[in-house]
């Protein structure tokens, strides 16, 4: 497996990605980009392009935040996070520019690319899809549901799966039912949200202990199971 860091730009910002795929073979691949946690592009994001590298796709961890910032508690998460949730046309252009960074990697088949999103991350890949990106699927690991521009009808490209916990606050049941009946309104093709039960947030990350976020949990299962959800979904439209 080759990884390494790539630069590349939104307008003056710098940004500072992270790649990996398998040096060995010969075709383009499908792509998928990973966009990370509120702290920034780390150790985990990175842990996961190279688990989709394995897999077989061309993987490039995105950076959301400009010259791979990364935030030490929940004040600096909630300024990062929120002067892009703020400005949607930024957050877009930020994860548009990442796209257009994969898509014109030559180990990579621009026709199929998919996202995935942990976290601030799954509201960045919900968001790209809303926005009528050209994403074959997006996937939301306990991502925000709320958005400032809900989809609109025949806009959304990509097949979505949110994979959210049934106890997770940042995900209300009233934001589920309101994103539910937002994908039904914009008569989204192909959409599913899977709700774990007993699991907070972050389930995703083993590092997730509560000592950052106290409603943020590990959960094994939900992990395990989601990946292999997301597994299934990219057999299907990436393969």
């Amino acid at each position: 497996m080759q990884t390494h860091n790539v630069n590349y730009c939104d307008g003056a910002v710098n940004l500072r990605g992270y790649l990996a795929f398998d040096q060995k073979a010969a075709e383009r691949r499908p792509g998928v980009l990973v966009f990370h946690e509120g702290l920034g592009l780390g150790d985990f994001a990175m842990a996961c392009a190279r688990m989709l590298a394995e897999l077989g796709y061309v993987a490039l961890a995105a950076d959301m935040f400009g010259e791979r910032r990364q935030a030490r508690n929940l004040q600096e998460v909630s300024k990062l996070v929120g002067e892009l949730r703020s400005r949607p046309e930024i957050l877009h252009a930020r994860g548009r520019a990442a796209l257009a960074t994969l898509a014109a990697l030559p180990q990579v088949d621009a026709s199929r690319i998919a996202a995935i999103g942990f976290c601030f991350g799954g509201s960045v890949v919900l968001e790209l899809a809303r926005s009528g990106a050209d994403l074959k699927a997006v996937v939301s690991f306990h991502g925000v549901l709320a958005t400032r521009t809900p989809a609109v009808s025949g806009n959304v490209k990509a097949s979505v799966l949110v994979c959210t916990g049934a106890d997770d606050p940042l995900a209300p049941p009233d934001q589920v039912r309101a994103f539910e009946d937002e994908m039904r309104a914009a008569t989204v093709r192909d959409w599913q949200l899977i709700s774990y039960g007993n699991t907070l947030h972050g389930f995703t990350n083993p590092d997730a202990d509560g000592s950052i976020m106290r409603a943020a949990r590990y959960s094994e299962q939900a992990d395990r199971r989601s990946w292999a959800s997301m597994r299934s979904l990219f057999d299907e439209v990436l393969r």
